[in-house]
């Protein structure tokens, strides 16, 4: 698909915010142990987190920074963001509304530039030429890639049953229709590709790609599997207007009767790690 495809709308992630802390899966803090020693981080410097959502990836690695800035474009994911992170103690992360188009936004040059499962709702050649000025000489631009929502299909046994996610994509298809939404548009092609061109083009070098093996198995429940439904953009809370509590009560049992003693096993996915240099 091309960039003009979908145009971006405020409305793309309405709703969802709540859902993030209990339905997605955290980084593991062996993520940010990779990206501490592929750039030699020490402390110093600025991190600046694009599409930071509710501070997932932010907040993890905001202690490898003397400072860091997560700039979103929805006030509820800033909101959920400084929650966690009075929760979790953590003071230097500065949080900003604004769309990434808007960058630099006076908001100074960073050490690191970080994007997870963000860049690709961007007009991604205007934002990456945008940080690549933004950031120091020695920076650079990480992309985190991962699938946090659920975990990797498979057929090995697990220790409960694996969650029904192609019922659960039969079950939203039934209420939203065949054609994933996203905001007020629908994505019949997907989200745009090819991030290597782009960065390319927008004069970056690299990239170097890390792989923070996980394979681990977690236990969920049926609530968290009901909040991953509801953190994703395709099945976010807004789409189902006057049949919300319908769907949801339709989710609920659809997992319910899928589940044993409430409880769901996933092995977590790898995650991928794009490193590139201005």
């Amino acid at each position: 698909m091309t960039e003009a495809t979908w145009q971006w709308d405020e409305t793309l992630y309405a709703g969802s915010a709540r859902h993030y802390s209990v339905g997605r899966l955290p980084y593991p803090p062996g993520l940010a142990e990779a990206i501490r020693s592929a750039l030699d981080l020490d402390g110093t410097g600025r991190l600046l987190d694009v599409g930071c959502g509710p501070g997932s990836l932010t907040l993890l690695l905001a202690p490898l920074f003397e400072t860091a800035v997560g700039v979103d474009a929805d006030q509820d994911m800033l909101a959920e963001g400084r929650r966690r992170a009075d929760g979790l103690g953590v003071t230097n992360v500065e949080w900003r509304h604004l769309r990434a188009e808007a960058l630099p936004a006076d908001l100074g040059t960073f050490r690191v530039a970080s994007f997870a499962q963000s860049f690709h709702w961007m007009d991604r050649l205007l934002v990456a030429r945008r940080v690549r000025d933004m950031l120091t000489p020695d920076g650079a631009w990480v992309h985190v890639g991962a699938n946090t929502h659920q975990g990797v299909a498979g057929d090995d046994v697990l220790p409960y049953p694996r969650a029904p996610w192609p019922q659960i994509n039969d079950l939203v298809a039934s209420y939203l229709g065949p054609v994933r939404r996203a905001g007020q548009g629908l994505l019949p092609a997907g989200t745009a590709s090819g991030e290597g061109e782009v960065m390319r083009e927008a004069g970056f070098t690299g990239p170097t790609r890390l792989t923070v093996e996980q394979g681990v198995v977690v236990e969920r429940t049926v609530d968290e599997i009901t909040s991953a439904v509801f953190s994703l953009s395709s099945s976010a809370p807004h789409l189902f207007a006057d049949r919300l509590a319908a769907f949801e009560a339709d989710l609920r049992q659809l997992l319910t009767t899928a589940a044993r003693n409430d409880r769901f096993a996933e092995r977590r996915s790898d995650i991928e790690v794009a490193i590139w240099r201005p």
